[in-house]
């Protein structure tokens, strides 16, 4: 009889230690698939620009919800949080479409900013960018 109990208590940790290896498995690959801000590469940034990007006033009621992907910006160390969200939109840009809107947010460096590119009409944000102050919308091509 104890030979049974043995087999069944060893039978018990076998279970165990596969389901608890199941769980972490789970867990690496839910945080493996998880998704950060995605950084556009110039090809695709480029794409999302016209002859000309119109700025548009911040007090806009229209401006995309950009703040759940600053937070995710902030977390992924892209944003310094030092700079007050109050303090962090630099300006806005459309392109003529109306199709695109490329949100400037200030840096610790008053030359470079970190762009955020919405596509309106989907509403969804695309992804972001590095700027520095020799782009092309932040010198006179607005309209």
């Amino acid at each position: 009889m104890t030979a049974h109990v043995h087999h069944f208590h060893l039978s018990l940790l076998i279970m165990l230690i596969v389901t608890a290896s199941l769980c972490v498995l789970a867990v690496i690959i839910k945080m493996k698939n998880k998704k950060g801000p995605k950084l556009l590469e110039r090809e695709k940034y480029n794409s999302t620009l016209t002859e000309k990007m119109e700025e548009v006033q911040k007090a806009d009621s229209n401006i995309f919800n950009i703040w759940p992907y600053v937070s995710k910006l902030k977390s992924a160390k892209v944003l310094s949080k030092k700079i007050k969200d109050n303090d962090l939109i630099y300006k806005v840009y459309r392109d003529s479409s109306q199709k695109f809107e490329h949100i400037l947010l200030s840096t610790e460096d008053k030359n470079n900013f970190v762009s955020i590119i919405v596509n309106k009409k989907r509403k969804k944000t695309i992804g972001y960018s590095f700027l520095d102050s020799d782009e092309r919308y932040l010198n006179k091509n607005i309209a």
